[in-house]
């Protein structure tokens, strides 16, 4: 496929709901425009896109795949996305490199939580927008009922441009609005026929057409008085003059319908996106990180935006380009506005799934896969002079952590460089390593991610990894003062050891370790006060309860007594954490749980269940507020430790509509069943060694 100018490109994210058929969409449309030899399929692991294992095996699509579609002399960039909610992140940061989202909507279950999502996130964003509904051939499939249920969700500038003939068992074919005909795609491949409207349908078909004239005579002032006043009706030119500009502003959202199975209602659709939909130079507006805006320029100098990274067991790092300003070659040298660096473009790919073509060139507005430019991340911006910087979106942070460790320890360092390669080209997942609880956490965006990490581990590594539960960091300290005294004393021939120290032990709520030495006399040298210091300190990092550090705890040393021969160092360290034990026991040790503030942003519907669930995990209501979408915001004091995986709890309780933001702040005594649960599995955990 060469290289299609700027304005003959059509970059289309398809996004929605898992199940809608957003792949099959793609397969269709690239069958039918002869792309390829067959119809792909997903439920039977035939899809030209969906070609990862883990995609096969889930059936369902985890990460972006391009369909490059030639139609006529355009080129049609399908972005086929996860409608998964763990793999969010991708999604939207494809949607970044398309100029219209096309939502695909089941006719029989409507808009879903996905769909609604990632409209918002579209308006965000001001991207065009369109809507298929797709399996109009399904049992109790309406569209009537489909398009109120857009309507109701998504405003009244949605509006048919194909309505279907019949539904259900009856569904046979579209009924194209714009152009008054009726549209049959015949199976077998060889053409599609083009009739007039079936004399039933012919009062719906100019239903559709007058709502379709209101919606697209807002475009020009001049004609739609002209219309309100009803002088005269759009003229077919008019209307067709019109569309590109209504959709581009968003004054019109087209709604489309068909079945991807079957292959009706497709080749309509590729007719509209190469004659209405809007093309890269005309809506290609890109906000760069100085606060100035870009857009696409076939004229400028050579610059890209990597809005995907992906890694190829075979080629390598893929990193996916939409071109923004003039021409990419093969052998050109662009530089990293991240890192200041250069980067030399070996190879251009056109991708369609894995399958890649080298190409000599790529244009402004289209896109491509470059491989091996290795320290090239998502979200970066090459160009030639090294200073365009383009702004990318805000990725969701990524909420769910879990443990991870190897199942042979030797892999461990295998383990740690395949999930440093994750992090590289996967944003929602962050890795970071616990020196207190020794355990590496993988944060992710929910289970499926993470199932989905551990699989292709095992596959591109050999690795096998285990997942074992997150250590929650609690902590210990004291609610009275005590003292008590240390005393070591060790004779087993020659130099013993002696060490004798009296400690006050004293809450410091909020001020750490503080340590005191109040020794007159001599009683203890001053060399070996030191001492004292670090074995208090080593013990409180043993903790005393459960085994947790100990906090906000002030230390006095008073008296004491030394040996001349036998008193050193390590003979005082032993000598204070038996004194500091001691105090403990009459202090009153507690255990301090570290507590969160949880931000949850759900529906009206989904408040009192979820304010109900929260109250179960011990947590405090400590407010609510509202967003500009209507949704209520939940604030909360809540243990992290009820909270560390609720991404799972939260989708079931909210049918995956639910979000929330979290944040550690400070710790609180826990209740004593808490501590009662945690002492004894550490006084187990020690009888078993």
């Amino acid at each position: 496929m060469a290289a299609p100018a700027t304005e003959h490109v059509r970059n289309i994210v398809l996004v929605g709901q898992d199940g809608a058929g957003k792949t099959s969409l793609a397969e269709a449309m690239l069958h039918v425009s002869g792309r390829t030899a067959r119809m792909g399929t997903t439920h039977d692991g035939k899809s030209y896109l969906d070609y990862d294992d883990e995609e096969i095996r889930r059936r369902f699509t985890i990460g972006t795949s391009i369909a490059p579609i030639p139609y006529k002399d355009y080129k049609i960039n399908l972005l086929d996305t996860s409608g998964h909610p763990d793999f969010i992140g991708d999604t939207l940061a494809t949607m970044q490199a398309a100029e219209m989202a096309m939502f695909v909507v089941d006719a029989v279950a409507g808009p879903q939580v996905m769909t609604t999502k990632l409209w918002r996130e579209a308006e965000g964003m001001r991207l065009s927008r369109c809507v298929f509904i797709n399996h109009i051939d399904r049992e109790n499939a309406n569209f009537d009922m489909a398009m109120a249920q857009l309507h109701a969700r998504f405003g009244s500038r949605l509006g048919a441009v194909t309505i279907p003939i019949g539904e259900d068992a009856d569904f046979r074919g579209v009924i194209d609005i714009i152009r008054m005909k009726a549209r049959y795609f015949d199976q077998d491949g060889t053409s599609e026929r083009i009739e007039d409207i079936p004399a039933d349908f012919s009062d719906t078909a100019q239903d559709a057409r007058d709502k379709l004239c209101d919606l697209v005579a807002e475009a020009d002032d001049e004609l739609m008085m002209k219309y309100l006043e009803g002088e005269e009706q759009l003229t077919q030119e008019e209307l067709e003059s019109l569309l590109d500009k209504a959709i581009a502003q968003e004054l019109f959202i087209p709604v489309f319908v068909g079945s991807t199975i079957i292959e009706q209602g497709i080749q309509g659709i590729m007719e509209d996106i190469a004659s209405y939909f809007p093309h890269p130079r005309h809506h290609g507006r890109f906000r760069l990180a100085n606060g100035e805006e870009t857009l696409v320029n076939e004229h400028g100098e050579p610059a890209g935006f990597v809005f995907k990274t992906a890694a190829d067991p075979y080629v390598g790092r893929l990193s996916f380009i939409k071109v923004i300003s003039g021409v990419l070659e093969p052998g050109m040298e662009l530089i990293n506005a991240r890192t200041g660096k250069k980067d030399r473009i070996g190879h251009i790919y056109v991708m369609m799934g894995k399958e890649t073509n080298d190409v000599k060139s790529a244009k402004a507005g289209d896109i491509v896969v470059v491989p091996k430019l290795t320290e090239v991340k998502t979200g970066d911006t090459l160009s030639k002079s090294g200073e365009m910087a383009i702004d990318p979106l805000p990725l969701p942070t990524p909420q769910y952590p879990v443990a991870i460790e190897a199942v042979n320890k030797k892999d461990e360092d295998k383990l740690g460089t395949f999930l440093s390669r994750v992090v590289d080209t996967d944003p929602t997942v962050m890795v970071t390593r616990s020196e207190e609880t020794h355990q590496t956490l993988v944060t992710a965006m929910g289970e499926t991610q993470v199932e989905t990490l551990l699989a292709r581990l095992k596959e591109q590594t050999g690795v096998e990894a285990k997942l074992v539960p997150v250590r929650i960091p609690y902590r210990e300290t004291i609610r009275k003062q005590a003292e008590a005294q240390g005393r070591h004393k060790k004779q087993t021939g020659g130099s013993g050891q002696f060490g004798d120290c009296f400690l006050r032990l004293a809450p410091n709520p909020g001020m750490g370790y503080e340590f005191l030495d109040e020794i007159k006399g001599g009683a203890i040298p001053n060399g070996l006060i030191p001492a004292v210091d670090k074995g208090v300190q080593d013990a409180m990092k043993e903790g005393f309860l459960a085994g947790y550090p100990m906090v906000d705890i002030k230390c006095t040393v008073f008296d004491g007594s030394y040996h001349a021969v036998d008193s050193n160092e390590m003979a005082f360290k032993t000598a204070a954490r038996i004194g500091f034990r001691a105090c403990c026991e009459k202090a009153d040790p507690v255990i301090l749980e570290p507590m969160a503030n949880l931000a949850v942003t759900v529906t009206e519907d989904y408040a009192g269940p979820v304010m109900g669930d929260i109250s179960t995990r011990r947590g405090r209501i400590v407010g609510t507020d509202s967003n500009d979408a209507g949704e209520t915001i939940i604030k909360v004091r809540v243990p992290y430790a009820e909270v560390v995986s609720y991404t799972k709890d939260l989708r079931s309780i909210t049918r995956g509509s639910g979000s929330y933001v979290i944040e550690l702040e400070g710790y609180e005594q826990a209740p004593g069943d808490v501590q009662k649960k945690l002492v004894d599995a550490y006084q187990a955990a020690r009888a078993a060694n």
